[in-house]
Order: structure tokens, then sequence, then C-alpha cells
């Protein structure tokens, strides 16, 4: 909570959504998030392992928890904001890692992780307003799709995260709302850039093999009013650190 506390002073967020709680709906720290200037915070987690949750300090009227693969298992959570008679959809998303063999046939992990993606590909899929909707979707998707989105694609192209087919598989959920990329729509494609280093790596900075994992997409129409996205990378050195490292996209809705 210290560092959640840091990021909040640091940036001042109207909307925080946060992967890998794992905290239960009944113990999620509610009076904590309001304390600290969010007025609504929403929580789907299960004791022990993933959870999701997003805060607001603007009026939020609508919160969804989505289940995927029949699993209750905290990986998605969703809610309305009303700001300037507009309605913005969050949507917050922890896709499963899928394990260490990139092999559906022989490791469940690695399947469930490729069945998930396609569930929520589907699912958005069917979805109207493509072009009108004003949608944010924001998490840890588990997947460095690009060749700047990881330190080596050579030796990284059959490690999970950074497998064809993963990398295929993100590309057509994103496309099933025409998501755009608001990092990349920032930072470019000429540049490596990172939201994720392993605690294995003795000196973080040093090493820098990062990969891109954490992702910020918005609707055509949020696109719009897109002024500027940061990974703020320099966490990754703060004390007891998470090995992902925040990231902020800031819009004017006007």
């Amino acid at each position: 909570m210290d560092m959640l506390k840091k990021i909040v002073k640091r940036f001042k967020p109207d909307i925080l959504c946060l992967q890998e709680t794992k905290c239960p709906n009944d113990l999620f720290p509610h009076q904590d998030f309001y304390d600290m200037g969010f007025r609504y915070s929403f929580a789907y987690g299960i004791k022990g392992y993933n959870g999701v949750s997003i805060a607001s300090k603007i009026n939020s009227t609508k919160n969804n928890k989505k289940k995927f693969c029949n699993k209750d298992d905290g990986r998605h959570i969703s809610v309305n904001l009303s700001y300037r008679n507009k309605v913005i959809t969050v949507h917050n998303f922890y896709v499963p890692a899928g394990g260490d063999i990139p092999d559906p046939n022989i490791n469940e992990k690695f399947k469930h992780k490729l069945d998930f993606l396609d569930e929520a590909t589907n699912w958005f899929s069917k979805k109207s307003g493509k072009d009108k909707s004003l949608i944010a979707l924001v998490g840890d998707i588990n997947i460095a799709p690009d060749i700047m989105d990881v330190w080596s694609h050579k030796q990284l192209t059959n490690i999970v995260s950074h497998t064809k087919i993963e990398r295929i598989k993100m590309e057509l959920f994103k496309r099933s709302f025409n998501f755009e990329d608001a990092i990349r729509n920032i930072y470019g494609y000429e540049k490596k850039i990172y939201s994720w280093w392993s605690y294995r790596a003795r000196d973080w900075k040093k090493s820098n093999r990062g990969r891109r994992l954490d992702h910020i997409w918005t609707s055509k129409k949020l696109n719009e009013y897109l002024v500027n996205a940061n990974i703020i990378e320099n966490a990754r050195g703060w004390k007891r650190p998470s090995d992902h490292v925040p990231m902020v996209a800031d819009f004017k809705i006007k």
C-alpha cells in the first residue's frame, strides 16, 4: 500500500487499475482508496492469487466482472464512468501468464491462456459502437507483441509471452474492437520499451532484459482525446518494487 500511495501522490491519477491484487472481495481495502481520494472502488479478487480492481475519482455508475473460460478467477473487471455528459468504459484485464512450455497440448496453463484470448476476442467482436464508443482496455496482458517490445526477439521467440501464436492471438484481440495502442501511439515503433524486468536479474537496469507485457488500448474515439502516455521505468528501482512498472495515460476529454 505504501508504494501505491507513492504512485498516487506523484502522478495524481483519476482512474487507477491494478492487477494481481491477491485479495478476496470482502477484504479489499476500500477505505484506503477512499482516503487517497478515490470515491469509487471496485474489486474482483480471489484469496492468494490473481485479482483485479479499479478505483475512480470520477462518478462510476456500473461495474461488471466477466468470467472467462468458465473460471471464477478474478481476471477481468470493468466500470462505466460518467464525465462531461459522456460514458467512458474501462476494462481491466489480467491475462493468464501461460506457464513455461509454449505448447497447449502438453501445458494446460498455456492452453488456458490461448483459450482466454480467444474468448475475450470473441466477446469484444460482438460489441457494437466500435467507431463511437469511449472505451479503454488496460492491464497485464502477459504478451510482448512486437520485436521492439522485448530485449531480444531471437532469444525470446520460443519463450512464453513472445511466441508467434501469442502475438497473433493478441493482435486479433486488439483488432476485435479496432483498439489503438496508446503507448506506441505516443512512443512510436522505433524505440524498445518495456514494462517488466525479471527479479532474477542482479542489476535489472544494467542488463535491461525487459519485455512490454502491460498495455493500454483505446477505442478509436477515445484515442482522439489521448494527449500523452508514459511507462514509469524508474519505478523498477524503487524500494521493494514490483517486477512490473506503472503506466500512465492522459486524456483531455472535451
